[in-house]
């Protein structure tokens, strides 16, 4: 199991004259986020450039170090989750290559990382040469299409044909997105504006407009289609 910035400026050379790649990861948890540094600083011709214990504190410390080659994101984290910062340094540092990390096989989170820039997904419990294997194919490939990816792309594009819903949550933004997960808790439609910064006319107007997008007609229809399509899981919100 695995556990205003300079011009991007290539590391040194080194074993033997190999370059040497580097690597920044953010992961909330500092166990899973250490032994991942003392897996990758073990391969012979990568380095981990710094760690983030979530997305705000990676873009935080971003300043700081040159480019990293590649981005190694959790998707689940506090502040700025692996979605948000995917999305944000895809915008911002285009040539930084990100390979997102999760524990969980689940189609949605895959396709939503691809979306928001993720090169590749590599879950938790992969063997450690897999793991080397996405970190060779991001650099010298520029993605990582496991077959777990494949897959599911492939069963998402099924998908299309079958159940035209399907293709809507993907095309769903991450502010509607982040209001269906508000939808499955107790909050109030004024109290959802209040935790999004948002007027509640303007709430009002995200509910209309999933309700004419999705096909549904009350709060509860887009509770159930938030859990039944994994934007939210009861389960296991960390």
């Amino acid at each position: 199991m695995i556990y205003s910035n300079p011009a991007f400026r290539r590391m040194p050379l080194e074993n033997n004259g190999a370059q040497t790649y580097t690597v920044a990861l953010a992961d909330d948890h500092v166990l899973i986020r250490n032994g991942l540094a003392g897996l990758i600083n073990s391969f012979p011709d990568y380095k981990v450039l710094f760690q983030a214990a979530n997305g705000q504190d990676f873009i935080d410390q971003l300043p700081l170090h040159d480019l990293p080659h590649v981005a190694l994101l959790d998707i689940n984290m506090p502040k700025k989750d692996g979605y948000e910062t995917a999305n944000w340094i895809r915008h911002h540092h285009p040539s930084v290559k990100i390979l997102a990390l999760s524990m969980y096989d689940n189609e949605n989170y895959i396709i939503r990382m691809l979306k928001n820039g993720a090169k590749g997904y590599i879950l938790k419990d992969a063997e450690p040469a897999e793991l080397k294997l996405a970190l060779d194919s991001i650099i010298h490939k520029g993605y990582h299409y496991s077959e777990l990816v494949t897959g599911h792309l492939i069963n998402t594009i099924n998908k299309f044909d079958e159940d035209p819903k399907a293709k809507t949550a993907l095309l769903l933004s991450d502010r509607e997105l982040e209001f269906l997960q508000y939808v499955c808790s107790e909050l109030s439609y004024k109290e959802i504006a209040d935790k999004m910064f948002l007027s509640p006319r303007t709430i009002d107007g995200y509910r209309d407009a999933m309700f004419e997008k999705l096909n549904i007609k009350t709060r509860v229809g887009l509770a159930l289609y938030a859990v039944k399509n994994g934007i939210v899981n009861l389960n296991n919100k960390s």
